[in-house]
Protein backbone atom coordinates (compact mmCIF):
# COMPACT_ATOMS: atom_id res chain seq x y z
CA UNK A 1 0.00 0.00 0.00
CA UNK A 2 1.35 3.69 -0.63
CA UNK A 3 -0.49 6.95 -0.42
CA UNK A 4 -0.65 9.35 -3.03
CA UNK A 5 -1.87 12.27 -1.55
CA UNK A 6 -4.34 13.67 1.00
CA UNK A 7 -8.28 13.04 -0.52
CA UNK A 8 -10.44 15.37 0.52
CA UNK A 9 -11.69 17.30 4.50
CA UNK A 10 -15.14 17.06 5.88
CA UNK A 11 -16.24 19.92 7.54
CA UNK A 12 -19.71 19.08 9.62
CA UNK A 13 -22.01 21.89 10.68
CA UNK A 14 -25.72 22.49 11.39
CA UNK A 15 -27.59 22.81 8.40
CA UNK A 16 -28.53 26.85 9.45
CA UNK A 17 -24.76 27.36 9.28
CA UNK A 18 -24.38 25.74 5.52
CA UNK A 19 -24.43 29.27 3.75
CA UNK A 20 -21.77 30.84 5.83
CA UNK A 21 -19.77 27.27 5.14
CA UNK A 22 -20.44 28.23 1.19
CA UNK A 23 -19.64 31.88 1.34
CA UNK A 24 -16.27 31.00 3.15
CA UNK A 25 -14.99 27.92 1.11
CA UNK A 26 -16.92 28.84 -2.11
CA UNK A 27 -17.40 32.27 -2.42
CA UNK A 28 -14.27 33.94 -0.96
CA UNK A 29 -11.80 31.27 -1.39
CA UNK A 30 -13.35 30.21 -4.72
CA UNK A 31 -13.90 26.40 -4.53
CA UNK A 32 -16.37 25.13 -7.08
CA UNK A 33 -19.35 23.76 -6.13
CA UNK A 34 -20.07 20.23 -7.96
CA UNK A 35 -21.55 16.71 -7.89
CA UNK A 36 -22.34 15.32 -4.19
CA UNK A 37 -23.77 11.79 -3.43
CA UNK A 38 -27.75 11.74 -2.93
CA UNK A 39 -27.07 11.48 0.97
CA UNK A 40 -29.88 11.96 3.26
CA UNK A 41 -28.60 14.66 4.95
CA UNK A 42 -27.64 18.27 3.12
CA UNK A 43 -24.62 19.04 2.44
CA UNK A 44 -22.41 20.17 -0.69
CA UNK A 45 -18.72 19.21 -2.24
CA UNK A 46 -16.38 21.57 -2.61
CA UNK A 47 -13.87 21.13 -5.49
CA UNK A 48 -10.22 22.17 -7.18
CA UNK A 49 -8.61 21.10 -10.01
CA UNK A 50 -11.71 18.78 -10.66
CA UNK A 51 -11.40 16.46 -7.58
CA UNK A 52 -14.13 17.37 -4.57
CA UNK A 53 -11.49 18.25 -2.01
CA UNK A 54 -13.81 19.62 0.57
CA UNK A 55 -17.25 17.99 2.08
CA UNK A 56 -19.76 20.03 3.80
CA UNK A 57 -21.90 17.78 6.00
CA UNK A 58 -24.85 19.33 7.60
CA UNK A 59 -26.24 17.16 10.61
CA UNK A 60 -28.98 18.77 13.54
CA UNK A 61 -26.42 17.38 16.38
CA UNK A 62 -23.06 18.31 16.21
CA UNK A 63 -20.75 17.10 18.66
CA UNK A 64 -17.36 17.24 19.62
CA UNK A 65 -14.54 15.51 18.00
CA UNK A 66 -14.19 11.94 18.91
CA UNK A 67 -10.69 10.40 19.78
CA UNK A 68 -8.02 8.27 21.68
CA UNK A 69 -6.52 11.42 23.38
CA UNK A 70 -7.44 14.95 24.62
CA UNK A 71 -4.07 16.29 23.85
CA UNK A 72 -3.92 16.30 20.01
CA UNK A 73 -6.08 17.65 16.93
CA UNK A 74 -6.33 18.67 13.70
CA UNK A 75 -4.37 22.19 13.92
CA UNK A 76 -5.66 23.52 10.50
CA UNK A 77 -6.88 22.27 6.74
CA UNK A 78 -3.86 23.76 4.31
CA UNK A 79 -5.04 24.65 0.58
CA UNK A 80 -2.22 25.03 -2.31
CA UNK A 81 -3.33 28.48 -4.09
CA UNK A 82 -2.53 31.05 -6.78
CA UNK A 83 -3.02 34.85 -6.93
CA UNK A 84 -1.42 35.85 -3.51
CA UNK A 85 -2.05 39.76 -4.04
CA UNK A 86 -5.74 39.17 -5.30
CA UNK A 87 -6.79 36.71 -2.33
CA UNK A 88 -5.25 39.67 -0.38
CA UNK A 89 -6.81 42.65 -1.64
CA UNK A 90 -10.23 40.24 -1.21
CA UNK A 91 -9.75 39.51 2.49
CA UNK A 92 -9.03 43.31 3.07
CA UNK A 93 -12.29 44.24 0.82
CA UNK A 94 -14.19 41.96 3.27
CA UNK A 95 -12.21 43.16 6.59
CA UNK A 96 -10.87 39.50 7.34
CA UNK A 97 -7.70 39.69 9.05
CA UNK A 98 -4.95 37.00 8.69
CA UNK A 99 -1.38 36.40 9.55
CA UNK A 100 1.60 35.68 7.18
CA UNK A 101 4.56 33.80 7.21
CA UNK A 102 7.38 32.57 4.84
CA UNK A 103 9.09 29.00 5.25
CA UNK A 104 12.39 29.53 5.83
CA UNK A 105 14.39 27.90 3.57
CA UNK A 106 11.25 27.10 0.62
CA UNK A 107 9.75 29.62 -1.76
CA UNK A 108 6.55 29.00 0.01
CA UNK A 109 4.41 31.92 1.42
CA UNK A 110 1.61 31.31 3.40
CA UNK A 111 -1.64 32.90 4.62
CA UNK A 112 -3.34 32.11 7.70
CA UNK A 113 -7.21 32.81 8.47
CA UNK A 114 -10.44 31.76 10.36
CA UNK A 115 -13.42 30.51 9.15
CA UNK A 116 -16.96 31.20 10.09
CA UNK A 117 -16.44 28.48 12.68
CA UNK A 118 -13.42 29.59 14.71
CA UNK A 119 -11.35 26.57 12.12
CA UNK A 120 -7.84 27.75 11.25
CA UNK A 121 -7.53 27.45 7.30
CA UNK A 122 -4.02 28.10 5.72
CA UNK A 123 -3.65 29.05 2.13
CA UNK A 124 0.10 28.07 0.35
CA UNK A 125 1.26 30.38 -2.23
CA UNK A 126 4.15 28.97 -4.23
CA UNK A 127 6.49 31.56 -5.43
CA UNK A 128 8.14 30.06 -7.88
CA UNK A 129 4.68 30.56 -9.87
CA UNK A 130 4.57 33.44 -11.43
CA UNK A 131 0.84 34.13 -10.62
CA UNK A 132 2.00 34.94 -7.04
CA UNK A 133 4.47 37.64 -8.32
CA UNK A 134 2.22 39.98 -9.76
Amino acid sequence: MRIDGLDHANLRCRPQDLPAALAFYRDLLGLKEGPRPAFDFPGHWLYAGGRPILHLAARETVGPPEGPSKGASFEHVAFRARGLHDIRARLAERGIGFAEALLPGFPLHQLFLTDPFGLRVELTFDMNDPANLA
